[in-house]
């Protein structure tokens, strides 16, 4: 494994007795670039958005569809709090142990303190069958059920806020 969030993340597969499709790539940043990785593995690769208040005082993990254009202003509102905007990349690695373009479900495993909240568009539980997401690194995305967004939670100890955006 290469990192630590990754192996937490095959454990935490174990752990549950997850199926899993797994492909390697080349590093992927972008949505753009996981529209091919979704192709490989079959199902849609989501969104993982690490977001914060203007404070950097209360975080967020955001799990959205891949497809879905993203609005701060309408998912301060969905949660009704202030407007909030993308995290700086020192604070994931920090927090959640992933580089910037690797945030994934995983990243809940690295904050038993569970200072980020967990927030899920309602769109990808009714929705997704499958969801593709990384395994904590850049080079590696998985196909796992999407009802493990909410295994994994509380393997995590994380309660998820189910949002409609």
């Amino acid at each position: 494994m290469s990192n630590p969030l990754q192996e937490k993340a095959y454990a935490a597969l174990s752990t549950l007795g997850t199926a899993f499709k797994r492909v390697d790539n080349s590093p992927a940043a972008s949505m753009e670039d996981c529209i091919a990785i979704g192709e490989k593995l079959g199902c849609e690769v989501v969104k993982n958005i690490f977001l914060c208040n203007r404070q950097q005082t209360t975080f967020y993990l955001f799990i959205t569809r891949g497809s879905k254009p993203f609005s701060t202003k309408d998912f301060g509102k969905a949660l009704q709090i202030s407007r909030v905007s993308f995290a700086p990349s020192d604070k994931l690695m920090e927090m959640m142990g992933a580089e910037h373009g690797a945030a994934t479900v995983f990243c809940l495993l690295m904050d038993p303190e569970h200072k980020v909240r967990y927030i899920i568009d309602k769109d990808v539980l009714d929705n997704l069958d499958f969801i593709g997401c990384p395994d904590g690194t850049l080079t590696s995305y998985m196909k796992i059920p999407t009802d493990h967004l909410l295994k994994i939670a509380e393997l995590s100890g994380h309660s998820p806020t189910i949002i409609e955006v």
